[in-house]
């Protein structure tokens, strides 16, 4: 049988190890900006982070694009009033393939778009404040392979 005091030597240094590995992590604030519910009186500019799609989904012609923002946050607000907003919001802009046309997303969650042929692709993703004002903007290229058993891959 351990020694009491054995016993309360182990307890003590496992609490010391949680603190310690806590006080490791970063901060809330450090990860997720300011909050939300409080005016700021100075905002750094917004930034625009966007990952390459995930390679499994991509095989099959879909694409899964993760993407983030620093000091703006992106709600479904629109409009002039919404520019003096603080913290910052905003929404994103997603074009493919150089289209002419783009869509508004303000779910903040990642983009999923399906059906994409074999072949080289790119998407734009440009950061906007409420009134559609561009304020960053990042361009991904990608292929979709050809997926094996298609007409196209026999050819």
């Amino acid at each position: 049988m351990a020694h009491p005091l054995t016993f309360f030597l182990l307890l003590a240094c496992m609490i010391a190890g949680a603190a310690l590995q806590a006080s490791a992590q970063p901060s809330a604030r450090a990860i997720l900006g300011a909050p939300a519910v409080v005016p700021l009186n100075s905002e750094p500019p917004p930034k625009l982070y966007v990952d390459p799609p995930l390679p499994g989904p991509l095989a099959l012609g879909r694409v899964v694009v993760q993407y983030r923002t620093d000091n703006l946050h992106i709600v479904p607000v629109y409009g002039p009033a919404a520019l003096d907003v603080s913290p910052r919001i905003g929404h994103i802009h997603v074009t493919v393939d150089d289209a002419p046309w783009h869509w508004a997303d303000a779910s903040g969650e990642p983009l999923i778009l399906n059906g994409f042929p074999p072949g080289p692709h790119r998407i734009l993703i440009e950061l906007a404040d409420p009134t559609h004002h561009i304020i960053d903007r990042k361009a991904i290229s990608f292929v979709v392979p050809e997926q094996k058993g298609s007409p196209a891959a026999r050819h």
